[in-house]
């Protein structure tokens, strides 16, 4: 299960629709061995494609050199699908080498209602799990047992 607090879903949510027709794409880092995803990351899509997404290599260099200065991981990777369901693609599958990450996508083809589904993705195999959205009170509490 990904829990997730309300003010980092708000934020994928619209850099999704900020960054539609395009793909947006981005991280959420946590501590290292948490699984708790504590800081939002957007990320430029370097395609700039509304059927693709790619980061900048420079940026994701810069991106892993920040997360090993501060202890941290890639706990969410995000990205959206402008036209079709938040379920990852035969490239997106290809391209997930975090097996410890949640796959996080939000489709931006409805403009009414917000699809966002979570997945771990380990050697080609996808499994969506559920997903939680906590007030971020509630994973302060959940930090301090």
């Amino acid at each position: 299960m990904l829990t997730l607090p309300r003010a980092i879903y708000d934020a994928i949510v619209a850099h999704a629709r900020r960054d539609h027709p395009d793909e947006a794409c981005g991280v959420v880092a946590g501590p290292a061995g948490s699984d708790r995803p504590v800081r939002f990351i957007p990320m430029l899509n370097a395609a700039r494609s509304p059927t693709f997404y790619e980061f900048d290599s420079m940026d994701l260099l810069k991106l892993y050199r920040e997360l090993d200065d501060r202890d941290e991981e890639p706990v969410v990777i995000y990205h959206s699908h402008t036209a079709t369901e938040a379920y990852p693609s035969r490239t997106d599958i290809s391209y997930a080498q975090e097996p410890g990450a949640h796959y996080v996508l939000v489709s931006t083809r409805d403009e009414e209602t917000v699809e966002f589904r979570s997945f771990r993705i380990v050697d080609g195999v996808v499994t969506e799990e559920p997903v939680e959205i906590a007030a971020s009170a509630d994973l302060a509490d959940e930090a301090t047992r």
